[in-house]
């Protein structure tokens, strides 16, 4: 497989260039938000400065220009995530109100009281909260999945919750904190054996494997723009066609109308009817643009690129006394979460941000998980292809500099 070109890639960055307190930056949080190409910077400039215009709704040039880019915009995801048809692609803010819009009107039409819902013990609160909020309102149970010490769905255990009572199953594809790479295919079979409908969260996956969602038969699947190099608050709901024309509208307003009277209103056609008001047309744009970018690298080259990052880090962080990786799945993203016993990951992510190094710290969103582990919390870089080896030897030597100044 042929080499990134690391110098071309990192060039087209801006913000890799920059210094943080006179540092080079060394930017490991890309599991909370990736960098932005100079094409996704330009084309956002480009669509404000060209044909800025409400889009669908105006006879003028601008309008239908804007509006053209937009839809083409929809068919770039479509066929980035291999969807049946742009038809099946509604535009939100990002993964949370994706998650919002399907715990809402998937309720709302396929639940009753009594009827369960179920996730797993490695869910950011994004897929957690959610269907707590429906839960209250439609007096739903909800059961979680359990992991084993690696990280790992114990999937067993995940078979004997889903029964005849069990609507729908929420997983992550990637865990953001854990790194595991869950084996949704088969979960999804194993879900659709018992007639339970599965939404997949794609926010950790997108930009680091390839996703066919037909060859996955998920119901739905999720994912936010910022997390693929995309601008922020722009997101993607997929959804199987036949399923969303059943589902009732999210949200009242424009654009999600056919006809409007006083006393009655009929809804528009798929994916209209889920997106009420002036859409993001901006960012649907821009985001097609980082699609392109990551289609132009290749996706392949991409994980396998990010797959070495990740050994190499891992083999140089379990040199260091004391350290505990926590996540070991056999089937790992390059996300890598840690604990030095007898340091605080926060009082550890404060000192390295003043050699230049940006990590994580905390609960990432996922506060069950670590109560779970029963960790005050864990440092956790996560790498893109822009890093490099050399911004990993740098982080480990910064790393043991802080560990000698802690102890």
């Amino acid at each position: 497989m042929e080499l990134l070109n690391l110098d071309t890639i990192r060039a087209d960055f801006p913000i890799l260039s920059e210094k943080v307190y006179g540092k080079s930056l060394v930017y490991f949080d890309n599991a909370a938000t990736t960098q932005k190409p100079r094409c996704v910077l330009d084309k956002i400039n480009e669509v404000y400065t060209t044909q800025n215009a409400n889009i669908h709704r105006g006879v003028h040039y601008l309008s239908q220009k804007a509006t053209m880019a937009h839809e083409e915009a929809r068919q770039t995801v479509a066929d980035f995530i291999g969807a049946r048809s742009s038809k099946e692609i509604v535009f939100t803010r990002g993964t949370t109100e994706s998650i919002n819009l399907v715990a809402n009107v998937f309720v709302e039409r396929f639940c009753r009281a009594g009827d369960e819902i179920v996730f797993t013990q490695m869910e950011h609160h994004a897929n957690i909260v959610p269907w707590q909020m429906a839960a209250q309102r439609a007096e739903l149970v909800l059961r979680v999945a359990p992991i084993n010490e690696c990280g790992e769905l114990i999937l067993d255990e995940l078979d004997k919750l889903l029964t005849p009572k069990t609507k729908l199953l929420s997983v992550a594809h990637i865990s953001n904190v854990l790194g595991t790479i869950n084996p949704v295919k088969e979960i999804i079979q194993m879900a659709h054996k018992k007639g339970v409908r599965v939404l997949v969260d794609g926010a950790q996956a997108v930009a680091h494997s390839g996703v066919n969602v037909v060859d996955l038969d998920a119901d739905f699947y999720v994912f936010s723009g910022h997390k693929i190099y995309g601008p922020t608050g722009i997101g993607v709901l997929y959804g199987n066609s036949e399923l969303l024309e059943e589902l009732p509208p999210y949200q009242g307003g424009g654009e999600m109308i056919q006809n409007v009277t006083y006393e009655k209103t009929t809804y528009n056609e798929l994916p209209y009817k889920f997106e009420a008001g002036t859409p993001d047309y901006v960012g649907s744009v821009a985001l097609a643009s980082a699609l392109d970018y990551v289609k132009h690298i290749g996706i392949e080259r991409i994980a396998s690129y990010e797959d070495e990052l990740l050994q190499y880090a891992t083999s140089k962080l379990l040199e260091i006394p004391d350290m505990c990786i926590v996540g070991t799945a056999k089937h790992k993203c390059s996300v890598i979460s840690f604990v030095i016993d007898g340091i605080h990951p926060f009082d550890l992510g404060t000192l390295l941000d003043k050699t230049g190094v940006a990590v994580r710290t905390g609960n990432h969103c996922a506060q069950p998980l670590i109560d779970l582990l029963q960790l005050p919390g864990t440092v956790r870089v996560s790498f893109a292809f822009y890093n490099t080896r050399e911004e990993i030897d740098y982080f480990i030597e910064q790393l043991k500099r802080c560990i000698a100044i802690l102890k």
